[in-house]
């Protein structure tokens, strides 16, 4: 997939629009997802998309096909959502009741063995601790969250991590774990309280 995405990349960049045009197509879902991870609101996250995909057909001709277009697009996205919710911190319209997000979206939370998943107390169980995530995952710090999104509903290593956000492998092991034990204390605080 690499070498083709590479090869895609750089179609586009010699201003072949149907290279261009399955680039989106093999992108747009993944982008979206990101941004509607990271700043919970659909509407929001689209624009991150377009944005996103404006950014790289400009920037093509930056593109070092020595590494993966993959890595590079996770990158420009990433950084679009962390700008997007720091001008929202800057106009002081950030929320404390975040967005459940819509149900029909894919979210990553696959708990359970899908034939456990079938029986009704399963569901029950399977909803509950699905929204306390979400809330907790809404209230974790940026620079927590954006690395957890990444490591667990985009499944991406840590040297991938590494490469979107710019920060050393080292950095990103310990904000997971940091991360991790937010997520941990958040839902024991939920469930001690319920």
């Amino acid at each position: 997939m690499d070498l083709y995405e590479t090869r895609l990349a750089q179609l586009a960049r010699n201003g072949d629009r149907l290279a261009f045009r399955e680039l989106v197509d093999l992108y747009q879902q993944k982008i979206f997802h990101l941004a509607y991870r990271m700043v919970g609101n659909s509407h929001e996250a689209e624009d991150v998309v377009q944005e996103t995909f404006l950014r790289v057909y400009t920037n093509l001709h930056r593109y070092d096909p020595s590494q993966k277009f993959s890595t590079w697009i996770y990158r420009i996205g990433t950084n679009l959502c962390i700008d997007h919710l720091r001008k929202r911190k800057r106009k002081h319209k950030i929320s404390l009741d975040a967005n459940l997000y819509d149900s029909d979206q894919a979210d990553g939370y696959d708990l359970l063995p899908t034939d456990e998943r079938e029986q009704p107390d399963h569901q029950l169980i399977l909803s509950e601790t699905k929204r306390q995530i979400r809330e907790a995952i809404d209230h974790m710090p940026d620079q927590y969250k954006t690395i957890v999104i990444l490591r667990y509903l985009h499944d991406m290593s840590l040297q991938e991590i590494s490469e979107v956000v710019d920060m050393p492998v080292t950095t990103i092991k310990t904000r997971l774990h940091r991360g991790r034990e937010y997520l941990r204390g958040k839902i024991e605080h939920n469930q001690g309280s319920g």
